[in-house]
């Protein structure tokens, strides 16, 4: 998972999304949070499943998240089409831009998303972090039957 979080929003949804993934029941998924500036090429080839967390920035993607999509983007070109991803994107007012420029960048490299895009707008609540732990406990359940 690569989380770009300055407020700790996101990180707190992708904390509970983690917790998900460690359901009753799923066995042999691990997952691993990584910052934008710290992930690259090796984290996303050895991913079976990246998730994307990021807030919106003056109605884009953050910048941080862009500036790691940018350097793995032909690196990862050709050899991770079909690549399952999900998103995970907290705003304060509207997420509508940023989400529509991140699906441009996994429509050119081919991933493919698995699960709507959990967006947050405004405080977290607590049933937030309830679908967080739901999307967790689907992505890994998906990934422990090998649906992806």
């Amino acid at each position: 998972m690569v989380c770009a979080s300055r407020t700790g929003s996101n990180r707190r949804l992708v904390d509970a999304l983690v917790e998900g993934t460690h359901s009753e029941g799923i066995e042999g998924v691990t997952s691993r949070v990584v910052e934008p500036l710290d992930a690259g090429v090796d984290d996303v080839l050895a991913a079976d499943l990246v998730v994307l967390a990021a807030p919106p920035r003056l109605g884009m993607i953050a910048g941080l998240m862009k500036d790691f999509l940018e350097r793995i983007y032909y690196p990862c070109l050709d050899v991770t089409n079909g690549k399952p991803c999900a998103l995970v994107c907290k705003g304060d007012t509207d997420a509508t831009g940023a989400l529509a420029q991140t699906n441009t960048i996994l429509t050119g490299l081919r991933w493919h998303q698995v699960q709507p895009p959990l967006v947050v707008i405004g405080e977290v609540t607590e049933a937030d972090l309830d679908a967080a732990r739901e999307l967790g406990a689907t992505l890994a359940g998906g990934l422990s039957i090998s649906l992806w």
